[in-house]
């Protein structure tokens, strides 16, 4: 008899704990349908976050937190600033100048200048007419970085920024991104952020896409352009 009630109590404790089994796994399966716990493609995408990579945990002394979050920022503040290859020495153009009127050659030279002889005077073309469309709204901007060297914008170049002109995807527009002004080809991403695109084939210089938390102004379109070779 002791031997029966002996395997019975065995008999009820196994049950108990299959049951007991069940049940903490249903209040679990329960519990993370009401939080919205692990759920197929659930969480924040891989490379969405604010460095547009993966992300791995990493743990640090609580004291520290801040001085590494100040140090990340700084980090990306210092990788915007060589993006956006700053631009700061800005002109504007004489409005009550006297025109000035040079001659224009049609025929085509490797190098040198063509003589008056050769008959081949075109008219006469004054610089700032051809440079400037809207007086009133020009001004000119001075290269001081190499994104842009592939258009043919160089060190020291000046552009020609044209503000009367509405800007659209692919022109060279002057922005200003959280108070820095910049040149660049403006673009646009598939979710429809707009892109400031370098041209510098040698890879020195990444996109930079416009986000929420950006400041961003297009402050005209780049007309032109023009560099002296000797003084």
């Amino acid at each position: 008899m002791l031997s029966g009630t002996s395997h019975l109590v065995t008999y009820l404790n196994f049950f108990t704990r299959i049951v007991d089994y069940c049940y903490n796994n249903q209040m679990k399966d329960s519990i993370a349908k009401q939080l919205g716990g692990s759920r197929l493609g659930a969480g924040r995408k891989a490379g969405s976050g604010k460095f547009q990579e993966a992300t791995s945990v990493v743990r640090i002394p609580t004291s520290q937190e801040p001085v590494i979050k100040d140090f990340l920022a700084a980090y990306q503040r210092k990788k915007l600033s060589t993006d956006l290859d700053v631009v700061t020495e800005f002109e504007l153009p004489v409005l009550h100048s006297k025109h000035i009127k040079l001659p224009l050659y049609s025929s085509k030279v490797s190098a040198g200048f063509p003589s008056p002889a050769d008959d081949h005077l075109e008219k006469r073309l004054d610089p700032s007419e051809f440079l400037i469309d809207q007086k009133d709204a020009t001004f000119f901007v001075t290269i001081q970085g190499q994104s842009m060297i592939d258009v043919g914008l160089l060190p020291n170049d000046k552009a020609v920024v044209d503000r009367s002109r509405k800007p659209k995807i692919g022109d060279i527009v002057l922005a200003v991104i959280d108070g820095e002004f910049t040149i660049k080809t403006l673009g646009r991403k598939k979710n429809g952020n707009a892109l400031l695109l370098p041209a510098n084939s040698t890879g020195a210089y990444s996109p930079i896409e416009i986000k929420e938390a950006m400041q961003f102004e297009v402050w005209g379109v780049v007309t032109g352009s023009f560099r002296r070779f000797a003084r």
